[in-house]
């Protein structure tokens, strides 16, 4: 059971949000208000200013609380950052998803906090401060149990206070492999219902693995700090989702994409030599399958409360090098077989394979980008079949 705190309680301990408590950050950055979890590292934050991609990595896909207490009550005190697009209605509050010895037991979100309404036919963004809110889940058995508490996937979140009414440690090592994944907002979770409930969350859960989650909304573009990040974590199995953002941002033309593929997997193989390293292409996207970005905000949708996208660019820029899916599945898959003679731990998948025409025609994406929560399911179902658990599993991933 899970309430907002409005009864009077006993005094709660106190416990400090030190890095050991903390999974699926890179970077803990000290606050006024306490801890902001982070997706990338300083230093790869300061090598790039772009609002949007600041918005991303803050936002704590896959970051949870991870400890092992007795307590039968367990509150978190946050201060969230909500968004607010103008013109669309309301996003819903961010959604905080606890986890008992590994199953489901709570769900939760907190109110207030702060504003970040943006207004994109002005392309402007204004920050309201507001409150902190605190959710709490009570009525937990009194057995030693291991305690998660994954932040709301879309939702910058500071943690303010960890309070239980036992002593907490953090989670013991379970022996878990370590997957770490880049993608774009698909992979952050755009549209997803929870954050436990991502397309890579969901896989990470059947396949028995620790997720570290890089999907970074609207900021999968080949950077080289992304590729320098990716390089420095341990991890037992690394994946990168390349293409959807390449296309609609329009940043880069054919000439410029291969050798930039072959870069960053490079410099990730730097400190991955030998470890299994799967290239996936994107999923089925319509709108932008033969025509090129950049993809646009359909305003007429908007004014009718239903946010959609649509391709922006011409077709016929395909012959000057513009970037569509089909152009870059098929040089993903060529790059993928001509470094894999030398590397036989380089593996690549179609993203069609998890999401594909069939999959559109019964499931549509929404706004014609993102997949919706049941679509997240089914991505991540077939990625743990794929690629964790299956028979063709990439080996040493299980």
């Amino acid at each position: 059971m899970n309430t907002h705190r409005s009864e009077a309680t006993a005094p709660l301990l106190t416990t400090p949000l030190t890095p050991d408590l903390i999974r699926g950050a890179l970077d803990l950055e000290r606050t006024e208000h306490g801890v902001l979890p982070h997706r990338l590292p300083a230093w790869a934050r300061a090598q790039c200013d772009d609002p949007q991609l600041a918005m991303a990595e803050s936002q704590p896909s896959g970051v949870r609380l991870a400890f092992r207490t007795r307590a039968t009550t367990v509150e978190l005190e946050t201060l969230p950052t909500k968004r607010v697009y103008v013109g669309a209605p309301p996003r819903p509050d961010g959604v905080y998803d606890l986890l008992v010895d590994g199953r489901p037991a709570g769900r939760a979100s907190v109110t207030g906090g702060n504003t970040l309404t943006i207004d994109m036919a002005a392309g402007t963004a204004e920050r309201q401060p507001g409150p902190t809110g605190t959710v709490r889940f009570h009525g937990l058995s009194d057995a030693d149990k291991d305690v998660e508490i994954w932040l709301p996937h879309d939702e910058t979140t500071e943690l303010v206070a960890l309070r239980t009414d036992a002593p907490v440690e953090p989670a013991p090592d379970r022996g878990r492999k370590v997957w770490l994944h880049h993608g774009s907002s698909v992979s952050h979770g755009s549209n997803a219902a929870s954050p436990t409930t991502t397309w890579p969350a969901v896989a990470a859960s059947l396949g028995g693995v620790d997720l570290i989650n890089l999907g970074l909304g609207g900021g999968a573009l080949l950077d080289p700090f992304t590729a320098r990040t990716l390089r420095d974590v341990p991890a037992d199995l690394i994946s990168v989702k390349i293409g959807i953002n390449l296309v609609n941002t329009d940043l880069m033309r054919l000439r410029a994409f291969a050798p930039a593929v072959h870069g960053f997997l490079d410099t990730v193989r730097e400190g991955h030599p030998t470890t299994p390293l799967l290239v996936v292409s994107p999923i089925l996207c319509p709108i932008h399958e033969d025509t090129p970005g950049p993809s646009a905000p359909d305003f007429a949708s908007l004014a009718t409360g239903r946010l959609r996208f649509r391709a922006a660019g011409d077709p016929a820029g395909r012959a000057s090098g513009q970037l569509t899916l089909r152009v870059i599945r098929d040089e993903l898959a060529r790059i993928v077989e001509q470094r894999s003679a030398d590397d036989p731990n380089l593996r690549h998948l179609d993203g069609r394979a998890l999401y594909g025409e069939a999959d559109y025609a019964e499931l549509p994406l929404p706004d014609e980008l993102h997949p919706d929560a049941a679509t997240h399911r089914r991505i991540g179902e077939r990625f743990a079949e794929l690629v964790l658990t299956g028979a063709a599993r990439v080996s040493a991933a299980g």
